[in-house]
This record gives C-alpha cells, sequence and structure tokens, in this order.
C-alpha cells in the first residue's frame, strides 16, 4: 500500500494522512476517483483517464482543483515517493468540506484532492491472464447513472464480497430484463457464438472503460468483428470466448461462469489475442 499520499497540496505519510470529517466525500460519498495503471513506471492512457475524470466531476458539477499537466506531476512525485514502477496510482476528488447538508453548499468549498500510489505483482497479473478465472452473475442493484466514476460503491462491494464467498474472481451484473451490464470493477465482453466479438453499448448503466475503449480500437485496427450490444447472462454462458476488461489487468479471461464452463474452460484466442496487441500498444514487456 501507499506509505505517502498527497493530500490537498502535501505529501505526508499515510499514517498521518487525512481529511475533514465534514468532508463530503466522506460524508456523501460526493466524490468522484480514477485509477490509472503503472508498468515500468509509465503511466498508462493517462490522458484518457484524465479525459474521464473531468467528465465525472462536471457530471455532479465539481470544478476541477488541478490542470493535467499538474495533476501529472502529482501522480509521478507520489509514485517516486513510493518507489512504485509497477501497479496503480488512485486519485480522489470531493466537493470539499462544509456544514452537512444534502444541497451543494454556497458558496462552493475548495475541492479535496488525494492520491495514493501502491505496487501490484506483474507476475500474478501474468498468472491471471494465463489461467483465466470464474465468475459468477448477480443481480445489478447500482444507481441509474454508472457513467460517472463515483465513490458511492457499496453495490458493488457487496457483489464482488458475495462474488468472493462463492469462490469467483468476479461478478456481473445483469439489468431487469436479464442482460450483462458490467462487473463490478470491470467491462464486460463476450466472443458469441457466431464468433462476434461483444461488448454493451455506452449508456448510463456502465462505466465507459478507458481500457474497453482501447480494446475496441485494436480490434478495429486487427480486422475484429465486434457488435456493441447487451447480451443475456444466458448468451454468455454459451459464449465461445468471455473476459473482462480493466486498467490495471487488461483482459482477464473468464473461464466459467456461476459454474459453467466457458468453451473448453481457457483462455481463448481472441482474448489473447486482444491482450498481446495491447501489451504491444503499450510497449508492455517489449
Amino acid at each position: 500500500m501507499s506509505h505517502i499520499a498527497y493530500v490537498n497540496g502535501y505529501y505526508v505519510p499515510i499514517g498521518m494522512a487525512a481529511v475533514h470529517v465534514e468532508d463530503r466525500g466522506f460524508q456523501f460519498a460526493d466524490s468522484i476517483y480514477e485509477v490509472c495503471a503503472v508498468v515500468d513506471g509509465e503511466l498508462v492512457d493517462e490522458t484518457l483517464h484524465f479525459e474521464r475524470l473531468v467528465r465525472s466531476l462536471a457530471a455532479i458539477e465539481i470544478p476541477s482543483p488541478v490542470t493535467k499537466p499538474v495533476l501529472g506531476l502529482i501522480y509521478r512525485e507520489t509514485l517516486r515517493r513510493n518507489r512504485v514502477r509497477n501497479g496503480l496510482v488512485y486519485c480522489q476528488i470531493t466537493r470539499g468540506q462544509a456544514r452537512r447538508d444534502h444541497a451543494f453548499p454556497s458558496p462552493s468549498p475548495v475541492p479535496t484532492i488525494v492520491v495514493t500510489a501502491k505496487r501490484v505483482d506483474p507476475a500474478k497479473l501474468e498468472r491471471i491472464r494465463t489461467t483465466g478465472v470464474p465468475a459468477v452473475t448477480l443481480p445489478d442493484e447500482r444507481w441509474a447513472r454508472c457513467s460517472i466514476k463515483s465513490t458511492g460503491l457499496l453495490p458493488n462491494v457487496l457483489a464482488k464480497q458475495t462474488a468472493k464467498n462463492q469462490g469467483a474472481y468476479e461478478a456481473w451484473l445483469y439489468d431487469e430484463q436479464g442482460m450483462i451490464t458490467e462487473g463490478t470493477s470491470t467491462n464486460a465482453w463476450i466472443v458469441s457464438s457466431d464468433g462476434i466479438l461483444t461488448t454493451r453499448h455506452l449508456d448510463e448503466s456502465i462505466l465507459g472503460g478507458v481500457t474497453r475503449g482501447v480494446f475496441l480500437a485494436l480490434a478495429a485496427d486487427a480486422g475484429i468483428s465486434c457488435d456493441e450490444r447487451p447480451f443475456s447472462v444466458e448468451e454468455a454462458r454459451q459464449a465461445r470466448e468471455a473476459f473482462s476488461t480493466a486498467s490495471t489487468v487488461g483482459a482477464t479471461p473468464i473461464v466459467s461462469l456461476d459454474g459453467v464452463t466457458i468453451a473448453d474452460g481457457k483462455p481463448g484466442p481472441i482474448t489473447n489475442d486482444l491482450n498481446q496487441r495491447y501489451r504491444l500498444h503499450h510497449k508492455i514487456g517489449a
């Protein structure tokens, strides 16, 4: 975990890092966050993450407290102080400190910004990509604006814990029509029975994952047919391949869903091909 945190202009030991008890991020989850992968000391898709950060802030009417160059400097200094070369950097921005009241405070407080960093073992990630993981499906009980990267993640936490209790790595969530929306912390993909790479279209029910967008571009460059549409739990179980995408790992192969083996129970050729293209695109391991 992070030993040094950046909090509102200061780098402090993690044990001394603090925000006010009436910070609205603490009181209401009135805040957004971003997570950016770090590989060999380089930030992965830094610009795309910053652009999404700004979109999320605008969606809940928090003014951006930093420019992209300044946030980049904070990220790199946080990584340097924590000696992280492979892992992630986490940024959270809240509306700030104010007397507890549901409505936005007036005048607007100064937003709170917190940045931390932690190591991730590249060998562990590679094992996951090589062997694949089990997943389960659960009802999607989250709020109706999941396109905002809000810190209000209690439904995600509960679903992730349910998956863990059932021996699974991830939970894929489904809506009232029985269609998969996304994972608790990932976007969901299948290769359909007719060989089409498929992921849900962007709407308010899913987060527009940065890695999701990169994989769509990589698939297009590779001439892989892709369809952005809803797909059902049963279609996912009958798929040729299934995987989740997230910034910290790329594509994680899903080899079983609710105890049903996906195809032959191994990472599929399209999944492996896209992961290799993702590595080359970011010069990971090159």
